[in-house]
């Protein structure tokens, strides 16, 4: 038994060596020389502990060369490539019958693919694009005098935002990994965009700690920390605490989440948030291999709402999934429902029409990436295009006491420019202002205070140009097809 034990160290890789046969042999003259070398290592023919633990051993390697050998395929990548061959991923799913040539070919498409992999899950790249399109003028038409332009019987859709975000892993050693990420958005011709370095070091096998940097046109800078650890097999605690610095001064926030495994499927999470949105919420995470179920209910400044959403998945290739959700709250109540599918090796396609009350109708299609690259002038044409697909834009506003009358020339205008404040104003392609002073609004002030003020737009609606002076408390909706400036001319 020594010898045999021996011989098999010296080589066990050669399964034709192993089983004592040529390498051109039969599947009988296989089929013999295994059913003989089975009977003489089977480990119960030995009382011997040592004896029956190297017969054992012996025992598996034979079953192992013959399994392989008396397979046509696994025997022809054996021949080729030997063991290093059948540990490739992907030989299960190739058709049978192939040619030596053909199973080289079919060996450096896997060895490829598995390079690939790896490159992925080190540096573990992932993207999103989400649309959001406004289906408002199917349920809620403009103003009656559109109706008579060019297509103004057409329901309009139009987008009316956009957010594209892109992140991506570099292990730097076996415990820090950078993570560099960033994201840009527009939203009814207002945009911004931010981008965050990351760096992560793994403490312990039960926690690790990280330290963000980020900086954006919208928040300004930030300074983060987060440590995640593992108290029990079933519990774990994160805590995350960050300066948002911005004109406004600095802005602390401090997140608390603990969560435990409810079952094998099931998580709960309680949340502590406070800052400047300051909540507590609650959920319930139950994830199956054909659904996901979640549960939440959340108080706090300024939403509390409670949610519930369910998604199906589908058991087929394309990963197909179905989804629902009902939200509610102070905010209104908003039911969603969508599906998503994979049409490529590294890209998600999914669409979801949003139903709430007050916020009306939408629909935003979502391309979740999960290995693509984007170069900075890509970028910067989605975010001109985004802007571009706004039908509402304030050109220019303006505030305060205006000089119309000739005979008051020497009188000095006294205006404000609000052009912006105003845009912020604007949602889903309308501005409504109601029978009360402007000078109220959102980064207006009074500019002349005790005298007649009026509010003067230059606005382009559907690629078209508008103006209209309205007085300080009367109500103004616009777009209307007689603030059209060709409709003077």
């Amino acid at each position: 038994m020594a010898s045999a034990l021996d011989d098999d160290e010296i080589g066990n890789d050669d399964y034709y060596s192993l089983l004592n046969v040529r390498r051109e042999a039969t599947q009988e003259e296989l089929k013999a020389a295994y059913r003989r070398l089975c009977m003489l290592y089977h480990p119960d023919k030995h009382r011997d502990p040592e004896l029956k633990r190297q017969a054992e051993q012996l025992f598996n390697l034979v079953h192992e060369a013959y399994e392989v050998l008396s397979d046509p395929q696994a025997r022809a990548i054996y021949d080729i490539y030997g063991k290093r061959g059948l540990d490739v991923e992907g030989w299960e799913v190739v058709e049978r019958k192939r040619t030596p040539a053909e199973i080289r070919e079919e060996y450096e498409r896997l060895q490829r693919e598995r390079e690939e992999r790896r490159l992925q899950q080190r540096t573990n790249p992932k993207g999103t694009i989400s649309v959001g399109i406004d289906a408002t003028d199917l349920f809620d038409r403009y103003e009656e005098d559109y109706e008579d332009m060019v297509g103004g019987g057409v329901p309009h859709m139009e987008i009316n935002k956009m957010h594209i975000s892109q992140s991506i892993e570099a292990p730097l050693t076996r415990r820090d990994t950078a993570i560099l990420s960033g994201s840009l958005s527009t939203h009814n011709g207002n945009g911004g965009g931010t981008i965050n370095f990351a760096l992560r070091r793994v403490t312990s096998a039960k926690g690790w700690g990280e330290v963000e940097l980020g900086a954006g046109d919208t928040h300004g800078p930030l300074f983060g920390m987060k440590i995640f650890r593992n108290l029990t097999p079933r519990f774990f605690v994160t805590a995350q605490c960050g300066l948002q610095f911005s004109s406004r001064g600095v802005r602390p926030g401090v997140t608390t989440v603990l969560a435990r495994h409810l079952d094998k499927n099931t998580m709960g999470y309680l949340q502590w948030r406070w800052g400047v949105q300051s909540s507590m919420n609650t959920s319930i995470v139950r994830d199956t291999k054909s659904s996901h179920f979640t549960f939440a209910v959340q108080l706090g400044i300024p939403h509390t709402f409670m949610m519930m959403s369910y998604q199906y998945k589908f058991q087929d290739e394309d990963q197909t999934k179905i989804k629902g959700s009902v939200k509610s709250g102070f905010f209104g109540t908003v039911v969603e429902y969508g599906a998503e599918r994979k049409i490529s090796r590294h890209s998600v396609l999914g669409a979801t029409v949003s139903v709430g009350v007050p916020q009306g109708i939408s629909l935003k299609i979502k391309d979740l990436e999960k290995q693509r690259e984007s170069s900075a002038s890509n970028i910067a044409k989605k975010k001109q295009e985004a802007e571009a697909s706004v039908s509402l834009i304030i050109l220019n506003a303006w505030y305060g006491k205006f000089v119309t009358d000739n005979s008051r020339k020497h009188e000095r205008a006294k205006v404000i420019d609000v052009t912006v404040p105003l845009q912020c104003l604007v949602k889903d392609s309308k501005l409504i202002l109601t029978e009360a002073t402007k000078s109220g609004l959102p980064g207006f002030y009074d500019p002349c205070v005790g005298e007649e003020k009026s509010l003067k737009v230059l606005y382009q609606f559907r690629g078209v140009m508008h103006q209209v002076l309205s007085g300080d408390t009367e109500p103004l909706r616009i777009p209307k097809q007689s603030h059209r400036i060709d409709a003077d001319t």
